[in-house]
């Protein structure tokens, strides 16, 4: 049964599909999009939106692309590369501002929300967990529209951004974990796998997500012994069959996790909160009885970790030691691997960019893709997020209801 809420939400999206009395034009009309690629200033933010080779495929669609001069260094692109793909390179970073629509990586800074044009559309990240309100504010002022690339669903309701940012973070958290073991990082010298006659390392996975799939895959690809464990029964069955093989899986049973993290090697924290906040499910007394220079990546540091002994950390020092365990817990791994994130960025944004030109302008894919809907959060100055109004108590208003009125 819907609430009436709901309903009124179920209204509107078909209100908003319904065909509008005036039709000024009957087929679409293609539009030539304006982008800009500043450079992220965010700390130990090492990705770009857009790699040379989607802006070339940009460029031959029509679209113009400016790129902030070194905004592909810290990914190994140049901006001769940019160039070469037909970008303008801006050596003025307020030029890249002047674009129609700005694509980022990380949330704007105050000062880049200065630099901004009113009207323009804003692609980055929201982070929910450290979006202050003043951003929001700022943002609203300037009457943009904001879209939260990790917001965004593709047809079959999976968020594709998320999904290949997690995919990285899985894999690349045993390859950090196989650092940390080895003596190389004054580690208990042990291989993260297992040879003929010597004994598999032990691998224990919070979370049967997206990132601990790919840990766990990385993991078996090695030959260790993992066990995977999550709230939802369901997962860890998808679990099963996408890796098509059996594996020791266990819903949270306190005693149970105790258990095997105890024996362990390594540790990686994968687990997601419904309202922003990890669980928090190791207790510090779980890891004192941990194997001294066993290793803990906590993947999930960006929302508070799952490991009650868990302290953001950086690239720059990237762990630390308690009770003689190795604990990993810097927010952005993908960014560990900047070059292939930026790949994966570029893979999504470059199609979805040409879909808005197909579409004739962001508007009218906001109207017409729900999932692509699913991401704004600012529609030309209108707060548009119930989550984000709510915790900031700010005025929002539904998008659907929105554009069902207009």
């Amino acid at each position: 049964m819907l609430t009436s809420k709901e309903a009124m939400k179920a209204l509107a999206r078909e209100a908003a599909m319904l065909p509008q009395e005036e039709m000024l034009e009957v087929s679409r009309k293609k539009s030539s999009l304006y982008i800009g690629i500043p450079r992220e200033t965010t700390f130990q933010e090492h990705r770009v939106a857009l790699v040379p080779e989607a802006v070339g495929l940009l460029v031959s669609n029509g679209c113009r692309v400016v790129v902030e001069t070194n905004a592909g260094r810290a990914s190994r692109f140049e901006d001769r590369d940019y160039s070469e793909a037909g970008a303008e390179i801006a050596h003025d970073r307020a030029e890249v501002f002047k674009a129609d629509i700005i694509l980022k990586v990380a949330p704007p800074t105050d000062e880049e929300i200065g630099m901004m044009q009113h009207r323009q559309t804003l692609f980055s990240a929201l982070q929910l967990s450290v979006q202050p309100q003043d951003t929001l504010k700022k943002l609203m002022s300037k009457r943009v529209s904001a879209i939260a690339w990790d917001f965004i669903k593709d047809e079959t309701g999976i968020y594709p951004i998320v999904r290949a940012m997690g995919e990285i973070a899985g894999t690349t958290s045993m390859l950090i974990a196989a650092e940390y073991l080895s003596n190389i990082n004054d580690g208990t010298g042990t291989m993260l796998g297992g040879i003929s006659g010597v004994a598999p390392s032990e691998v224990v996975i919070l979370g049967a997500g997206t990132a601990g799939e790919f840990a766990a895959r990385a993991a078996l690809g090695l030959g260790a012994s993992v066990k995977v464990f999550d709230p939802a029964i369901f997962r860890l069955r998808r679990l099963q069959n996408d890796l098509g093989t059996r594996l020791f899986t266990s819903v949270l049973q306190p005693r149970e996790l105790e258990k095997a993290i105890i024996q362990a090697d390594v540790v990686i924290g994968a687990l997601r909160g419904r309202d922003g906040r990890t669980p928090c499910v190791v207790t510090e007394d779980m890891v004192r009885k941990m194997k001294n220079g066993s290793v803990i990546i906590d993947i999930s540091i960006d929302q508070g970790g799952c490991f009650e002994t868990s302290s953001v950390t950086t690239h720059t020092n990237p762990v630390f030691k308690t009770h003689g365990v190795v604990h990993y817990c810097v927010p952005n791994i993908a960014s560990r691997v900047s070059r292939t994130a930026s790949k994966a960025l570029s893979n999504i944004f470059a199609p979805l960019l040409l879909t808005i030109a197909e579409e004739g302008g962001v508007a009218n894919l906001i109207k017409q893709e729900e999932g692509f809907r699913h991401g704004v959060y600012i529609y030309n100055g209108t707060l548009t997020n119930e989550i984000l109004g709510q915790a900031f108590n700010l005025p929002y208003k539904d998008i659907d209801l929105l554009f069902a009125a207009m």
